[in-house]
């Protein structure tokens, strides 16, 4: 027989003496490039991250726990191995990306209500700046697109501060004027309101129809006033997120109190200049939101 690679997660081998065909409860639910996401059975999950930005994910959970009614874990245990950060939590319920092909349209739409009626709690909590929960700066790599999240942004004071930012990272072969363009239709950042900003399908915990768990805090942070619903409203992590990210767009556009798509618009514009700018030449004449959807 000869030997099998063991996996690059676990250092499991199906000849391991241990290969008795017992069926583990713990597994891996998600992962991105330095994000292992392990249930731990149906009520606990462990968060393995790897190099990645000094945020201070139980701070911000227990935060979220004494000042809200949403559900979050609790945290068991958060501690940190060489370069990785790891936290444990209590959860109930099962990671939606699980059981989403399972449901039917009506149960989507309830789950997606259940969360936007959550995340509006959080707009209660509002700064004078964009910022970290405890004023520092801001580690997000999908506002700041493709950017590494290990680099600290902010805070920001102003519009013309944080567009100030986000023009740093256009193409040199943008054009002025659609520069300019861009940034007179940049809507007003301000109150800049404590959001989640990773909603994903992955992220989201049920159990018999109810939202039990909303996980993964390490983003939330104060930022413009529409980044939950724009952020929200695109799909990053496959086609059943993007499913999902619909049936929360249309909760956001019900939920909240100003038409959002003025924002997605600009952002989505901003987006498509920062990775392939030369598809956009004038924004006069380009459909934002169709030339999104076609791409996703």
């Amino acid at each position: 027989m000869t030997p099998s690679t063991a996996c690059i997660v676990c250092g499991w081998k199906p000849e391991s003496p241990n290969a008795c065909g017992c069926i583990s409860q713990v597994k891996v639910f998600h992962q991105t490039r330095d994000i292992f996401l392990w249930s731990l059975g149906s009520e606990m999950v462990l968060k393995d991250r790897g190099k990645g930005p000094p945020t201070d994910e139980a701070s911000i959970i227990q935060f979220v726990q004494e000042q809200t009614s949403i559900p979050v874990p609790k945290v068991l245990k958060n501690w940190k191995e060489d370069d990785h950060k790891l936290i444990m939590m209590d959860v109930t319920g099962q990671p939606l990306n699980t059981i989403w092909p399972s449901l039917s349209v009506k149960q989507r739409q309830s789950l997606a209500k259940q969360t936007v009626e959550y995340l509006l709690e959080l707009r209660q909590f509002q700064s004078d700046r964009m910022q970290s929960l405890d004023g520092g700066p801001v580690f997000d790599n999908s506002f700041f697109v493709h950017w590494d999240d290990r680099c600290p942004r902010g805070p920001y004071a102003s519009d013309d501060e944080l567009w100030a930012e986000m023009e740093r990272r256009l193409p040199e072969c943008v054009p002025e004027a659609v520069r300019n363009q861009l940034r007179s239709r940049m809507p007003p950042s301000t109150p800049y309101t404590l959001t989640h900003g990773d909603l994903s399908i992955n992220n989201i915990m049920v159990k018999d129809g109810r939202v039990t768990g909303i996980i993964d805090w390490e983003k939330a942070a104060y930022m413009p006033v529409w980044w939950e619903a724009v952020s929200g409203s695109i799909g990053m992590h496959g086609l059943e997120d993007e499913e999902w990210k619909d049936f929360l767009q249309d909760e956001f556009a019900q939920g909240y109190e100003s038409d959002q798509d003025p924002a997605f618009n600009f952002w989505t514009a901003y987006l498509n200049l920062c990775v392939d700018p030369l598809e956009v030449q004038n924004l006069d004449n380009w459909d934002y939101r169709e030339a999104y959807m076609d791409d996703n």
